[in-house]
């Protein structure tokens, strides 16, 4: 059995969602205190995504404030889901000395030594007698609508045993129709082995699950799938990158067949060859070294050089590519630069590694400037990249402040004709293109069409065209942020039987956006991240005013047993340092996430600032 125990932090979702795609089952952890947390939210909706059946503990049922049939009806309410109570708590708080197995109708009782050996299995107490068998009744109800035969009985009186309930208890959790829950302290010790005793009898084995898919270079479906059988072709997912003073660990999962070491795979994104060393099972910071991987493991591979998050690992007579993984873009970046020389070489060896590790982490050279610029998913993750470099690869850096990553788009439609001619003496360059350059929906991108007919700009020039124009959209007119969401539609043109070439064309079309882009009413857009922030009830009002200034739009607040939880929308420029304001006004009891929402236009104020700083960046690099 592999266990993956990911970070909770919004800004680390990356982990959760590469994690989810190589598993079969989860264990949702909740506070008994905190109820459902906006990161937990953010989590539990990319485990919908992935389908992965699930089992609910809610955990620290011995800290003050703590509430199990609160967060029961959090889960409901916050996310949506349908949790199947399997243990109720008997005490709170101070009070919590164990749990009654509602299956079993019989309590399990730890002693204080923190020991998980040290309990007793007794009868349910007598206050708790009443609630246990109501609880008994909801699950027995439930489990039974999984198998009609079973219905079909119980409706005639006859109650279903054990074995029967668990049975169809298992296959309502993998067919995601509910999530037994249970309830503990894993501090304490007390709960822990009712979810690993479920985890064995409830979450499906890797044969239970729908197989992966597999797709063409294209990414479309083929129809096939990579059975989980040791006999079949080799199918792997690598999911995680981690550096360690041995090499690069490559952590894997086994789809399908066999992968004995020291045998060579192809990987399907690189089309290259790579041995395979050794391959370790991991437990924590031990290895275990294994001869062979079958269907179903997940392994670390030593030795892979060029096997990146999300690459597909096969057999080289057997070829095919599992569905790979997307990853959101970064939406802030800082500048860093070495304090030296010697650190300088250093970074560049240090961010390669970072990179591989992360794939939401990414990094650029600014061609102007030479500057490094880091981009992430938040400050937090950008703060923790820095820290890594100062700790783990001892290179002390100077870091600027945090940027936005603004982007650019237009509002009018515009028609426009270019025509690039050049002759200096041999063949020419002739390139005449007529166009139309119109907006779309936010979030589409950038779309190229061509309506010419009757030949007046060949065929084989359309794809030059589109070229210049998909290479233009890197540096928009207002202020050199990438620009998004506009359609370019090629209506007619003209070439030179001679003087054409794809060249020629394509220098039409960068020259013509150019040209046309500033008409077009182009407007600057901010990324809007979307929070949720937990606050004492006393300090509210100043929460929600700062918010208001931070040009924020609060969306919803919702009272709890100890505080408010405010969710709203509110651009990021405007949430730098915000941490560290929210624990001002509540004397450090406010928390907060955000995470990507959309992208928008700017206040004119927001945007003439954005275009007066990108023009100062220039000037001072042309100095």
């Amino acid at each position: 059995m592999n266990i993956i125990d990911t970070p909770g932090h919004v800004d680390f979702t990356i982990e959760v969602y590469r994690s989810l795609k190589v598993l079969d089952g989860g264990v949702g952890v909740f506070c008994g205190s905190g109820g459902v947390e906006p990161q937990s939210e953010t989590n539990w909706r990319y485990a919908n995504d992935s389908e992965v059946a699930r089992i609910i503990f809610v955990n620290k049922l011995d800290r003050i404030g703590a509430d199990f049939y609160r967060v029961i009806q959090q889960t409901k309410d916050v996310l949506g889901a349908k949790p199947l109570v399997m243990t109720i708590p008997i005490g709170f708080e101070d009070s919590f000395v164990g749990v009654v197995d509602i299956l079993e109708q019989k309590a399990w009782v730890w002693d204080d030594s923190g020991l998980p050996e040290n309990y007793e299995i007794t009868d349910v107490p007598d206050d708790l007698k009443e609630k246990a068998a109501q609880y008994r009744n909801e699950l027995v109800e439930t489990a039974v609508e999984m198998d009609d035969d079973v219905m079909e009985k119980y409706l005639e009186g006859e109650e279903p045993d054990i074995p029967t309930l668990k049975r169809c208890i298992r296959k309502g959790t993998i067919d995601l129709a509910f999530f037994p829950t249970f309830c503990g302290s894993s501090f304490k010790n007390k709960g822990v082995q009712n979810v690993l005793d479920a985890v064995v009898d409830y979450l499906p084995s890797p044969t239970e699950v729908k197989p992966q898919p597999e797709v063409d270079l294209e990414g479309n479906e083929t129809g096939e799938f990579a059975i989980v059988d040791p006999s079949k072709p080799l199918r792997a997912l690598a999911f995680k990158i981690m550096d360690d003073k041995y090499g690069a660990l490559t952590f894997t999962r086994i789809y399908s067949g066999e992968l004995p070491k020291g045998t060579n795979v192809l990987n399907t994104f690189t089309g290259k060859e790579e041995r395979v060393g050794r391959i370790v099972q991991m437990h924590a910071d031990d290895r275990e070294d294994v001869d062979v991987a079958r269907a179903g493991d997940i392994v670390a591979l030593v030795g892979l050089k060029n096997t990146q998050t999300g690459h597909t690992l096969c057999d080289p007579k057997n070829p095919a590519t599992l569905e790979p993984m997307v990853f959101p873009d970064p939406v802030i970046s800082i500048a860093v630069a070495a304090k030296d020389k010697a650190a300088s070489e250093k970074l560049s060896v240090a961010i390669g590694k970072m990179v591989q590790e992360d794939p939401s982490f990414r990094v650029e050279t600014d061609q102007d400037s030479g500057e490094t610029i880091l981009k992430g998913m938040g400050e937090l993750h950008l703060d923790i990249k820095l820290d890594i470099l100062k700790r783990t690869h001892k290179v002390e850096v100077e870091a600027g402040a945090p940027q936005v990553a603004y982007r650019e788009t237009i509002t009018q439609r515009l028609e426009d004709s270019y025509t690039h001619k050049k002759q200096s003496g041999g063949s020419g360059q002739y390139g005449k293109i007529d166009y139309v350059i119109e907006p779309l929906e936010p979030g589409t991108g950038f779309e190229f069409e061509s309506k010419v007919v009757g030949g007046n700009v060949p065929k084989e020039y359309w794809p030059a065209i589109e070229k210049g124009f998909r290479l233009s959209t890197e540096k928009g007119p207002l202020a050199g942020y990438p620009c998004l969401d506009f359609k370019v539609t090629l209506v007619d043109g003209g070439y030179h039987a001679v003087d054409s070439s794809a060249v020629a064309f394509e220098i039409a079309a960068k020259a013509a956006y150019r040209q046309s882009m500033p008409k077009a009413g182009p407007q600057i857009l901010e990324p809007i991240m979307k929070l949720d922030v937990f606050s004492p009830e006393d300090n509210i009002g100043d929460v929600i005013g700062d918010l208001n200034r931070r040009r924020g739009m609060i969306e919803s607040q919702d009272p709890g047993p100890t505080g408010i939880r405010v969710k709203a929308k509110a651009p990021l420029s405007e949430m730098f340092g915000y941490i560290g304001d929210l624990r001002t006004m509540t004397s450090g009891r406010g928390q907060f996430s955000m995470e990507f929402d959309h992208y928008a236009p700017c206040p004119r104020n927001v945007s003439e600032q954005v275009i007066a700083e990108a023009k100062e960046r220039e000037e001072a690099k042309k100095k």
